[in-house]
């Protein structure tokens, strides 16, 4: 029997009732439901660990979760490329290629999300030599807006393969990828409080001179939360559990969350709880498994808004923020995160084309964030902007196109592999415009 439950992503932010929600256990299973759904005219998407901050999966049909798709179906210790499941989340994949002395070359700072879902979003780490996660996409298998199973690389129907890895849910159901991963590494991880005007200064050689740089600013204060990590042969040498404990749970999670429902319903104390904040962050240098410095727990729950721009106009775009942030009068009780990425030449990566720069800012889950967002966006639309798949925007169709000089082999692409729409929503008809315009 078909669960028809209403939908809530992690923030709780977007919410949908689907007509009926289903969990498909094998790929015939999906390609048999979505082929169900074209026959009746139904609208499917798919949801994994609901981690974005868009409408992207929001559907009053079918609804699909690939939980059940979860396996590492191979492993090539010639090659080092696995081959997984589209539902395995972030956290296992992490696990099981450590187990096999593997690795993801890069990763965010969060590993909830499905594989599926990180690479649809375009979603990203920090290092200036290093792409997003869909760069690691050597194959992609796919279930068409009429229930046909497809499998494209970078030999076999390499067009589509290309648009593929970063199918913001348009182009069909991945159900399978192929990512090439690198040997196990350690990073010596080095956090550091240093002051915001010297990191802007000397952003592009920090950004080249590690292998992931990447800061938090919280606006107020002087001094940033600064992480330096690089690779080491050093063996693993973690903080205590103990540590670990008050900094990245107490601290970082119950501290803050409890510092921003006092910012929520008392917005006087909100500047002076900032600089707490800002002031109470530990400075660690340590040594462990490089998935394990990458990503942190994130249990407070925020929306998101987050843009890449090019790299070399960061710095400027960030003091224009900071003045910006000056005159604000709502209280903001996030940091501004600063990271970087590598080019690559995937249609519709915020990446295509050009080493960005990342600005990702944050609310409170249940905090106003329309003008803070949309004052910012007005600066970033200055420098070209993207804003990340995954997260809050204001864009659409026509304002986003001409930031994408692949645009149009994105359209032809989602025009051949789902012609009727059947992967369509309102978001996508926002973000994307009408197949095949």
């Amino acid at each position: 029997m078909a669960d028809t439950k209403p939908w809530r992503n992690w923030a709780g932010n977007q919410v949908c009732l689907p007509a009926e929600r289903l969990q498909p256990r094998t790929v015939d299973e999906v390609a048999a439901l979505v082929a169900r759904a074209h026959e009746a005219g139904q609208r499917v998407k798919v949801f994994g660990a609901g981690h974005s901050f868009t409408a992207a999966a929001c559907t009053d049909g079918m609804l699909l979760c690939l939980d059940h798709l979860d396996a590492v179906e191979s492993v090539d210790r010639g090659t080092h490329r696995v081959t997984v499941g589209a539902g395995i989340r972030l956290a296992a994949l992490n696990d099981r290629l450590a187990e096999v002395g593997l690795a993801m070359p890069n990763l965010g700072d969060i590993a909830y999300q499905s594989i599926a879902g990180a690479i649809a979003t375009a979603t990203h780490g920090t290092g200036a030599r290093l792409g997003n996660l869909a760069t690691t996409v050597v194959g992609i298998e796919l279930v068409t807006g009429t229930g046909d199973v497809i499998w494209c690389d970078e030999t076999t129907r390499a067009d589509l393969w290309a648009a593929a890895r970063v199918g913001i849910g348009a182009l069909g159901i991945v159900t399978k990828v192929t990512l090439q991963c690198v040997p196990a590494f350690n990073l010596h991880a080095i956090e550091t409080k240093e002051p915001l005007d010297d990191l802007l200064a000397g952003f592009a050689g920090e950004a080249r001179a590690n292998d992931h740089f990447e800061f938090f600013w919280m606006p107020g204060a002087r001094n940033c939360q600064v992480k330096r990590n690089n690779r080491t042969d050093r063996p693993a040498e973690p903080p205590p559990r103990s540590a670990y404990v008050r900094e990245k749970i107490l601290a970082e999670n119950v501290a803050f969350g409890l510092v921003n429902r006092v910012g929520r319903r008392m917005p006087t104390l909100a500047p002076r709880v900032a600089k707490l904040v800002s002031a109470g962050v530990a400075e660690r240098d340590f040594v462990d498994r490089s998935d394990k410095v990458f990503a942190s727990p994130r249990m407070v729950k925020f929306y998101e808004m987050e843009y890449g721009l090019p790299v070399e106009a960061l710095p400027e775009a960030l003091g224009r923020v900071r003045d910006f942030m000056a005159g604000f009068a709502e209280p903001i009780m996030f940091p501004i995160e600063v990271r970087v990425s590598a080019a690559d030449d995937i249609p519709l990566s915020t990446a295509e084309g050009r080493d960005s720069g990342w600005l990702a800012f944050h609310v409170y889950q249940g905090t106003s964030f329309e003008s803070y967002f949309s004052g910012v966006e007005a600066i970033l639309d200055d420098y070209d902007g993207r804003p990340h798949w995954g997260k809050l925007h204001f864009q659409n169709h026509r304002t986003l196109r001409p930031r994408y000089p692949r645009w149009d082999q994105f359209s032809a692409a989602r025009a051949e592999l789902d012609p009727a729409g059947t992967f369509a929503n309102p978001y996508l008809d926002r973000v994307l415009g009408p197949i095949g315009a």
